[in-house]
């Protein structure tokens, strides 16, 4: 935790024309974090950077985990979290997912009508093979996320959403076994991934749109083994 609150002190001596008040908030031990992820965890400005604030808590915890755990690969993530203790890193997961702000309108598409269509189709639908079924079997059907442990879709730039597809394609970002999202993302063929990540971006998340309290009627038809953990691992 030391380093963690070093790169916190140089945030506010860097930022601010006066040392900020002490107050031993979560809130002020994160700040660092809103550097990249925007304010209060909104999203970077540059949308590669993604929204942190409102995920489920799970999800943010297993994704804290595998960074420092090399199961996700970014230089800065992983130095940020290195001596940080898994109890430490839930406390972080659940700060953020605590956090009910609104989203900001989508930018705007410029993909073809068509493209767009069959976007919907595949994260509505899916592709009809069994490696590769529709968002919404893991996603909710709103596609917002579904608790405690699965994001969701909507709220994403392209650039991210692209970039994490080709590290789940390439084994750059993995998660636990079984890795249902390098199963999938290397089934989807280069035309499919292009549409229907153009069609999740593009589309706005609706007031309230929060994580589903459950997948509900429907299941998933694919086993994931970060959804099946209740936060990545136990606590001591």
């Amino acid at each position: 935790m030391g380093r963690f609150l070093l790169v916190l002190a140089a945030f506010c001596l860097l930022t601010s024309a006066g040392a900020a008040p002490f107050e031993n908030t979560m809130a002020q031990r994160t700040a660092a974090c809103t550097i990249c992820h925007g304010k209060e965890g909104r999203a970077g400005p540059d949308g590669y950077y993604p929204r942190i604030a409102g995920k489920p808590e799970g999800y943010l915890y297993n994704q804290l985990l595998n960074f420092r755990d090399g199961r996700r690969h970014y230089a800065l993530m992983t130095r940020l979290l290195d001596p940080l203790s898994d109890a430490y890193l839930l406390e972080i997961a659940q700060y953020f997912a605590s956090l009910d702000l609104p989203y900001a309108a989508p930018a705007p598409s410029a993909a073809p009508q068509d493209l767009l269509r069959r976007g919907e189709l595949l994260a509505k639908v899916g592709t009809g093979r069994p490696d590769a079924p529709a968002c919404t079997q893991c996603h909710g059907t709103s596609l917002t996320g579904v608790q405690p442990n699965t994001p969701g879709l909507l709220g994403l730039s392209r650039d991210y959403l692209s970039a994490q597809m080709g590290a789940w394609r390439t084994g750059q970002r993995r998660a636990h076994a079984p890795d249902c999202m390098a199963k999938i993302a290397k089934s989807l063929t280069s035309e499919e991934l292009t549409s229907v990540i153009a069609w999740l971006s593009s589309q706005p998340v609706a007031a309230g749109g929060k994580p589903a309290p459950a997948l509900g009627t429907s299941s998933a038809s694919m086993a994931c083994g970060s959804a099946a953990l209740p936060a990545g691992r136990q606590v001591p």
